[in-house]
């Protein structure tokens, strides 16, 4: 019976947190939640607002951040390019599934009906086609920027490359996403406004959750051991 090691243990732990964040993102990206009135009203593109108004799935996405971070650490572009592309393929699967479930008829006594379960899921399926290519594009530049970063700063700052490679990639990822889910039935000023006003929050968010990569940072580095955490880093940084 083959045991896994503990970098592999590591690894499948990481991957794990990131696809179940992400596939939750996904899912709840289509409702929209005030999260706090503007002390005066914004106007962009000609649109007013009175509130700054974002997606739900802004909730889960910083765990993906802090799982991107960790495993680029640990294993560099390579490992987590592949779980990138398996999220890829977790988003469509879970696409096919919402097909499938949208496409079954609603029984009477259904607790849920059929009108409720496709304006969720229906307005989901927009969001999870323009997620495939916001995701894979934004993943990929803050894959790359982590790693530029790491190269450029000697292995040193992880705070750096940790808030760079977040604030560099997220603008796109949540642009594209917001434009082909929501093109026809939002204004392009409100769409650029939800999108100004979840970047700030990435922007945030990716400050905020600096401390917790150095947590995670020192959890595995604890667990793996100096010796063998310190030879995977490396191996991280020459990739």
């Amino acid at each position: 019976m083959s045991v896994l090691t503990r970098p592999q243990k590591v690894y499948v732990v990481c991957a794990a947190v990131f696809l179940t964040a992400l596939v939750i993102a996904e899912v709840t990206a289509g409702k929209f939640f005030t999260a706090f009135d503007l002390p005066v009203p914004l106007r962009i593109l000609g649109v007013e607002f009175e509130s700054v108004v974002m997606t739900a799935g802004v909730i889960a996405f910083p765990v993906t951040f802090i799982v991107t971070d960790v495993m680029n650490e640990y294993f560099g572009t390579a490992g987590i390019r592949f779980v990138t592309y398996v999220g890829l393929a977790m988003v469509v699967f879970a696409f096919g599934l919402l097909q499938i479930a949208l496409a079954m008829p609603t029984a009477p006594l259904s607790p849920v009906p059929d009108a409720a379960f496709a304006a969720v899921f229906g307005t989901t399926t927009r969001v999870i086609v323009g997620s495939l290519v916001a995701y894979v594009i934004g993943q990929l530049v803050d894959i790359a920027l982590f790693h530029r970063l790491r190269q450029w700063t000697d292995g040193r700052h992880l705070w750096l490359r940790a808030t760079g490679s977040t604030l560099g990639s997220q603008f796109i990822d949540t642009f594209v996403v917001l434009t082909v889910a929501f093109a026809g039935q939002l204004a392009l000023g409100e769409i650029v406004a939800i999108t100004l006003f979840n970047y700030g929050y990435k922007v945030g968010i990716a400050v905020a959750i600096t401390p917790l990569v150095y947590v995670a940072h020192a959890a595995i580095d604890r667990y793996l051991g100096h010796d063998l955490a310190t030879r995977l880093e490396e191996s991280a940084e020459a990739a």
